[in-house]
């Protein structure tokens, strides 16, 4: 397993170094924000180390310009900052899991491996489907370069619809994962939200994404529409 440490506190670094190759690691290391970016875009690693806070370029723009360039190696930040501010925002920006300073060395070394069973799966970010775009964390959407005027329910039908872009989902599997489980309203309300996302996202741009399949339900076309 090939990880990669980036972190400017030398004495940090040099023992998260030792400690991992100790546990079958290969570890390269990067004291700046500029030089972990580089080897992050120019090697594979199965699980990336980073620090928040580093000189030059922070651990944040790091993790977001990764995931913009689709490079999926899961990241766990480790930082002396532990306001929910900041853990919202590592997530939001693509890291896969969060650790304060000071920290347990055989929590970090097992979170770390479970992060390399998991993989590199693809998580974006911003849901993509053809122009049709949607940013979860900030809850807005566009269609090109317009913005999309959507209700918060509105938002979370295309996300579900975006998240399973090309194939049918039902009606039910709609209520269940839009509304919720223990929904006992009239279930034609899936009906009247996809018409009014239609109305936005599709016919002022002469667009048709989101399909009727009579009897099975519906489907966002994976390039858009």
């Amino acid at each position: 397993m090939r990880a990669l440490v980036v972190e400017d506190e030398l004495r940090l670094a040099a023992g998260l170094r030792n400690g991992l190759e100790a546990e079958g690691f290969a570890v390269d290391v990067a004291l700046t924000g500029t030089d972990g970016l580089w080897l992050a875009r120019e090697h594979s690693y199965d699980v990336l180390l980073l620090d928040l806070m580093l000189p030059e370029i922070d651990g944040f723009e790091i993790c977001s310009t990764l995931r913009t360039e689709r490079i999926w190696t899961p990241i766990l930040m480790l930082t002396a900052r532990d306001a929910d501010t900041d853990q919202v925002k590592a997530l939001d920006t693509g890291a896969d899991d969060y650790l304060t300073k000071p920290f347990s060395y055989a929590v970090l070394v097992a979170r770390l491996r479970a992060l390399v069973r998991r993989g590199a799966v693809a998580r974006p970010v911003i849901l993509e489907a053809g122009d049709l775009r949607v940013d979860p964390a900030g809850r807005r959407a566009w269609r090109g370069e317009a913005e999309l005027d959507l209700t918060t329910r509105e938002l979370s039908l295309l996300e579900f619809l975006i998240r399973r872009q090309g194939v049918t989902v039902s009606k039910r599997t709609i209520l269940e994962h839009v509304w919720d489980y223990d929904f006992e309203g009239d279930p034609n309300i899936v009906e009247v939200y996809v018409r009014r996302l239609r109305n936005k996202i599709d016919r002022p741009f002469g667009r048709s994404s989101i399909a009727t399949l009579r009897g099975s339900g519906y489907r966002l076309a994976a390039d858009g529409g």
